[in-house]
């Protein structure tokens, strides 16, 4: 089934947790969050205690998106924060293979995530590891940014490898999807989609959500 992954970056931090409840009810599956050091890319977001403190809340799978630099570091605080799928920048690390490693020996599911410029060659040796792999459609580190529509071209590649390897990965596209393009994204083959101004900075979250969802599954 294809889903939604909601932004929390997007979110208003003074009701997260009602707004969170909102995108629940929608229906959506995944919660992205977005963690970001300031180093890796120039914004800071939050740490694992800010999404430590939603666990108890919520049954979403909790998608969490490292924009840190050696993400290794810290694989294992986020993990006990309540991550479900850890996702981690290949141009962030000199050892992929070691922090996949990390990730799944702790339990939960490993991704690994390219920026625009990044090609898929890049990340080609370690797609029989992980569970997900994220295609950034934006520079990482800013909300409200136009999608770039060419590195949709990664994900008709990415399927082509998983067919014919026999693979497993879900494929995830982060950065200005909204509702003018939504269908765009899904005719690229994409899993998930994530969406965080056009969902959760929307005046009615619960109906956004419940909106973009409809046409995703459309898709199924």
């Amino acid at each position: 089934m294809k889903k939604l992954s909601p932004s929390m970056l997007a979110a208003d931090f003074g009701i997260l947790k009602e707004q969170i409840g909102l995108i629940e009810k929608a229906g959506a599956e995944y919660l992205h969050i977005d963690v970001m050091d300031g180093i890796f890319v120039p914004n800071i977001s939050f740490g694992a205690p800010v999404y430590k403190s939603l666990r108890k809340y919520s049954n979403m799978i909790f998608d969490v998106h490292l924009m840190i630099t050696e993400p290794i570091r810290y694989v294992e605080d986020f993990v006990k924060a309540g991550a479900d799928i850890v996702n981690f920048h290949v141009e962030a690390t000199d050892d992929p293979k070691g922090t996949i490693d990390k990730i799944k020996s702790l339990g939960v599911r490993a991704g690994i995530t390219i920026k625009p410029n990044t090609n898929v060659s890049a990340i080609e040796p370690y797609l029989g590891d992980v569970s997900l792999v994220l295609v950034m459609t934006v520079e990482p580190g800013f909300g409200g940014q136009k999608l770039m529509p060419e590195c949709l071209d990664k994900i008709s590649e990415l399927k082509r490898i998983r067919e014919e390897k026999g693979y497993d990965y879900e494929i995830e596209v982060d950065g200005g999807v909204g509702s003018g393009n939504i269908r765009q994204v899904m005719e690229s083959g994409v899993d998930v989609v994530v969406a965080g101004s056009a969902v959760m900075g929307a005046e009615d979250i619960e109906k956004a959500a419940k909106d973009m969802l409809a046409v995703i599954r459309e898709y199924d």
